[in-house]
């Protein structure tokens, strides 16, 4: 009956996010968010024993629910005044819808609720949160552009993003402050470019789901866990740290492209500034990614008479393999294909 209802809440999850895109109104684009919170908010609540599950179930619907009603009072002011010349209630319902939308999203400086509700989550939750929860939010957000107010959100998505994920012992709090970061990347392609961002975020998504895979397979919650799954199995250690080297943007890894597409094009614009900024902000990112990586390769690998019975005892499945390949060598790949092509 559980596996029942969870199937019913998961169609109107994607059902709420589809009504969203494909509205032709800011009154339709609100119905389709909230049929997508309230299909959410029960699969959340996936495991009752326990606590941190339910504080972060109640956390999110707080948090969404504020922003829906915000949303819905901006919506309504804008319907009011939008063909009288108020160009100043106008610009402030501009503003309020743009700041609703990013918080539902998690972007700087609403970001505060992120990573404290991906942390009562389980790693399916956690993705969903990651991925489709973010879809809806960020196309209303591309068709409600203002300048100012992007960099700002940009710039500071990727800084939180980088700086708060230095000093993390937690996987999920560390992978939710790299979708900060991911996400101030996002903003900066829907700048210039919607095709762009539309890829970025099906590769990270793609990019999220290899690598979670793994950490719900091995039930991998903090580093201590992967030092101590490593030990056992050095092809758990590879695969896990090359994803982690992915997701943080290292050539010639797959996670590299997105950037790549919009480095490229950030240097057609002219636009150098924001540019280095990004850059250097996503190197932070790379460094603690790098660190952690560079820790656990360098530990010996040990066989110990009382470990070697256990050493493959850790399987991967075939299907999990196939997507780590894929996102440790995409990019070399796609470069093969695009040179035969």
């Amino acid at each position: 009956m559980k596996k029942i209802s969870n199937n019913i809440f998961f169609f109107t999850l994607i059902f709420g996010t589809l009504m969203t895109i494909s509205s032709n109104s800011w009154l339709g684009a609100w119905m389709g968010l909230e049929i997508n919170l309230l299909s959410f908010i029960p699969l959340m609540n996936d495991n009752k024993k326990n606590l941190l599950t339910s504080e972060s179930s109640l956390k999110y619907f707080l948090i969404q629910a504020f922003a829906s009603s915000i949303l819905l009072f901006a919506i309504i002011m804008l319907m009011f005044f939008y063909n009288n010349n108020f160009y100043l209630i106008n610009k402030i319902n501009e503003i309020l819808i743009l700041s609703t939308l990013l918080l539902k999203s998690g972007a700087a400086p609403f970001h505060f609720w992120f990573p404290e509700v991906m942390e009562g989550l389980s790693w399916v939750n956690s993705l969903i949160l990651m991925t489709w929860q973010k879809l809806a939010p960020l196309m209303l957000i591309s068709y409600n552009f203002m300048y100012n107010f992007f960099m700002m959100s940009i710039i500071l998505s990727m800084l939180i993003g980088s700086l708060m994920g230095l000093n993390q012992t937690s996987l999920r709090k560390l992978m939710a402050f790299s979708s900060i970061n991911h996400l101030g990347w996002m903003l900066l392609a829907m700048m210039n470019n919607e095709l762009i961002w539309l890829s970025y975020f099906l590769l990270y998504s793609f990019l999220s789901f290899s690598i979670i895979i793994l950490f719900n397979n091995f039930k991998l919650f903090y580093f201590n866990q992967i030092f101590n799954i490593s030990m056992m199995n050095p092809i758990i250690k590879l695969l896990i740290f090359l994803n982690f080297l992915s997701l943080g943007g290292l050539p010639p890894f797959l996670g590299f492209l997105p950037k790549w597409l919009i480095i490229q094009n950030l240097i057609n614009m002219n636009q150098f500034f924001i540019l280095t900024i990004s850059v250097c902000l996503t190197l932070i990112t790379l460094y603690f990614y790098l660190r952690l990586s560079y820790s656990i390769f360098m530990l010996n690998f040990q066989k110990n008479s009382w470990l070697l019975k256990n050493i493959y005892n850790l399987k991967i499945s075939s299907f999990s393999l196939i997507l780590n390949f894929i996102s440790i060598g995409g990019l070399l790949m796609t470069f093969m294909i695009y040179l035969i092509m």
